[in-house]
């Protein structure tokens, strides 16, 4: 069996390189593995694959190779279906192209003010990533214009049929250089898309990616939703709850395993990092400390840990979403296995919810929702261990010396038992107080505000409705039409 391919058989220029190596890639997916020579070598590329599989990275380093930084003006425009995969596709553009000069990407979208957008097309940005119907707006303008434009993707091309922006999709490929590059992405190829496939590419190379996306029955799933400064507490209160042998934890970066390891260890967990920067010494000494019981936690890169197989492991922590489907699948299988039950979290920010659902939809499963444990929990499960370790001590050892120590004490001391009891419990409980103070995690979740609901009425009654407030002399019921003033009348799309 010959050696993994990486990165850096691909021909990827140093400066790419090291920004993926920040990210903790180092093998590419199937995608990637296909799509990138491809679109190297100038070829118009049809590639059919499932969101999460890697995609941007796919067509986003081999276009930013064909990029002249001195040239300011769009050379790479990318299309995309909704605002939020419009902002993900221009971040990951911008975390590649951070070792990269005079290099400067522009996410356009509707819902956002103009002033910005156009300001960032005037300064020369080379990339645009935007949705379909303000990158018409900016076209018809003669804000964007794409007489130098390189290569045109267009991403999740069966969401753009879905929402209805095919008319705004042909507008934009008809704009584009005849000798311009093209690449279609989508997860499915229905017959509409493959028509403008027929159309706008130039003898494409197609590619197929079946998604290796099946989860295993023996591990609940879960995930917390939280802000990012909050994940550092909600990861030691859910590692003190949850009471397994060993546990998996899993950072998108390698730097941020040494430091939730250090985190960890200073709260008193046996831990260690495991990262592709690590001797493989050091690797396979954590790895074999984590088997024999020297370890409880690891904190981990999706590749560090890969083929990772250790019994113990009975529940894995995504402190960072992974960005794409597989390596979550990856890393909840190193749980679970050979038919043991296990258990995965997800941490989960506000902003991040569009990456759990793509990853709900591709696997197929539902991943059930849960809160940070609260301090009353933690109250609970520290004196529910300070009892069992009680009840041990007096079944096994002899306490008649202690014993008569308490009754000295009682004597000296003029108190009672029941007096000396808590004093004494209160200097046996050791690092982890039976008592937890409260925190922004025991305060109650606000309910959304209601949304009022709308009463729709039957077609006969709607239109009595109309009549009764004309008759009535309601104004407004019909608008005048504002003067464009030059601008295009029809309604922003793509927001």
């Amino acid at each position: 069996m010959g050696s993994a391919i990486l990165f850096a058989d691909l021909k990827i220029s140093g400066p790419l390189l090291r920004a993926v190596g920040d990210l903790g890639y180092v093998e590419p997916t199937p995608i990637q593995l296909e799509a990138i020579p491809v679109l190297l070598a100038g070829r118009d590329l049809i590639g059919q694959a499932q969101t999460g599989t890697g995609k941007t990275a796919a067509f986003a380093l081999p276009l930013l190779m064909r990029v002249e930084a001195d040239l300011g003006v769009p050379q790479v425009l990318v299309l995309a279906p909704t605002r939020e995969l419009a902002l993900q596709v221009g971040g990951a553009f911008q975390d590649y192209a951070k070792y990269l000069d005079a290099l400067h990407v522009l996410t356009i979208y509707g819902g956002q003010a103009y002033g910005p957008q156009l300001r960032g097309l005037r300064q020369g940005a080379q990339i645009v990533v935007g949705t379909p119907g303000r990158l018409i707006d900016h076209l018809e303008r003669g804000a964007l214009r794409l007489d130098a434009l390189r290569t045109l993707v267009l991403d999740e091309g069966d969401e753009m049929l879905r929402m209805g922006f095919i008319e705004d999709v042909e507008k934009i490929l008809a704009a584009a250089p005849p000798n311009c590059q093209k690449a279609l992405f989508s997860a499915t190829m229905p017959a509409p898309i493959r028509e403008i496939a027929w159309r706008h590419l130039h003898d494409p190379v197609e590619i197929r990616i079946a998604s290796k996306t099946a989860t295993v029955e023996t591990i609940s799933q879960y995930y917390i939703l939280l802000k990012e400064e909050q994940k550092p507490e909600a990861l030691l209160r859910l590692l003190e709850m949850e009471e397994q042998p060993a546990a998996l934890i899993f950072t998108r970066t390698k730097a941020a395993t040494v430091e939730v390891a250090e985190h960890l260890r200073k709260a008193g967990f046996l831990s260690a990092a495991l990262n592709g920067d690590m001797s493989q010494e050091l690797r396979e000494s954590a790895i074999t400390r984590l088997r024999s019981g020297e370890l409880n936690i690891v904190v981990a890169t999706d590749v560090a840990a890969r083929g990772l197989d250790v019994e113990r492991i009975g529940l894995v922590i995504n402190y960072d979403i992974p960005l794409d489907v597989e390596p979550y699948v990856h890393r909840i299988g190193r749980t679970g296995r050979a038919g043991r039950s296990g258990k995965a979290f997800l941490f989960v920010t506000p902003g991040e919810r569009r990456y759990l659902k793509i990853i709900e939809r591709v696997t197929g499963q539902r991943i059930e929702e849960t809160r940070v444990p609260q301090s009353s929990d933690l109250e609970r499960k520290r004196t529910e261990r300070f009892r069992a370790r009680l009840e041990q001590l007096m079944a096994q050892k002899d306490l008649s010396f202690y014993r008569a120590t308490c009754e000295r004490l009682t004597e000296e001391t003029g108190l009672l038992p029941e007096e000396l009891a808590p004093a004494l419990l209160y200097m046996a409980q050791g690092t982890r107080p039976l008592r937890v103070p409260k925190g922004v995690f025991d305060r109650a979740p606000v309910p959304p505000p209601a949304r009022p609901r709308r009463k729709v009425h039957p077609p006969q009654m709607q239109k009595t409705q109309v009549n009764r407030k004309k008759a009535h002399g309601f104004k407004g019921q019909e608008r005048k039409k504002a003067p464009s003033h030059g601008r295009s009348s029809r309604p922003e799309r793509g927001k």
